[in-house]
């Protein structure tokens, strides 16, 4: 019977944070995009109780005006974490001008654009600072590839990925966050849709699937598991060609 104890699943992915900053940056600080959603609220959160509010910095990254840019800012304040806004705006604007003259755009690469320039954003703060990038992606949200693909799926560390929709909201609950962050309607933020009217399905179904609780409709059944292997790439390294010298 499947059972989620989250005092212990606090203890034990704060243990695990600790031990992966010893090993791969002793000291260094931690950090992440925060768009004011359950995942970078929450994985703000771990990280504050892990190492402590003073290392994390939490970056966000309105394109031009953000309608929901106080969640952001609530919740850094919540936390008294140190942050940064910087606007990708113009430079998403201008890379997509520049694209567009030499080829026809996209839809999904107009999507796209922005939660990939958000990325190298986060990672240049890091570097700035000496820090190490988290990951915010859920294990919902990578199980059917609910991502962008060098964008919000990479990091160097990922607290949340191992953790379900539903679990994901029951540790913002258990670390006293806001209930305006932790049960926020998920969304992109890129194509005024939420994540599930995106997905076909509701998260609820996804997460018992995945936890073996309930299975979906048929139909709801069918399209997860074709979204599942469809997007199993995104989760692999890049294939290398393995080529081996011949021996004389």
């Amino acid at each position: 019977m499947y059972k989620f104890n989250v005092e212990h699943a606090i203890e034990d992915c704060c243990r695990w944070i600790q031990d992966w900053f010893a090993a791969n940056g002793d000291g260094c600080p931690a950090v992440l995009g925060v768009s004011g959603g359950k995942d970078s609220s929450v994985c703000a959160a771990l990280l504050v109780r892990a190492l402590g509010v003073h290392r994390v910095v939490g970056v966000m990254m309105p394109r031009g005006e953000q309608s929901d840019i106080a969640d952001s800012k609530l919740l850094c304040k919540h936390l008294g974490i140190k942050n940064v806004t910087v606007n990708i705006g113009e430079t998403a604007d201008a890379l997509q001008k520049a694209v567009g003259a030499v080829t026809p755009l996209s839809n999904q690469a107009v999507t796209n654009l922005p939660p990939r320039i958000r990325m190298a954003t986060v990672y240049m703060v890091s570097q700035c600072i000496g820090g190490r990038v988290a990951n915010t992606c859920n294990l919902s949200e990578d199980y059917v590839g609910y991502s962008t693909r060098w964008g919000d799926s990479v990091g160097d560390f990922a607290p949340l990925a191992k953790f379900t929709v539903q679990e994901v909201k029951a540790i913002g609950r258990a670390l006293g966050l806001p209930a305006s962050l932790v049960d926020k309607a998920p969304s992109d933020g890129l194509c005024g849709k939420t994540d599930e009217d995106n997905l076909g399905f509701t998260y609820k179904e996804l997460d018992d699937y995945i936890r073996g609780v309930a299975e979906p409709s048929p139909e709801h059944k069918a399209l997860i598991d074709k979204k599942h292997v469809q997007n199993l790439f995104k989760l692999e390294m890049m294939p290398a060609f393995p080529f081996e010298p011949e021996n004389d």
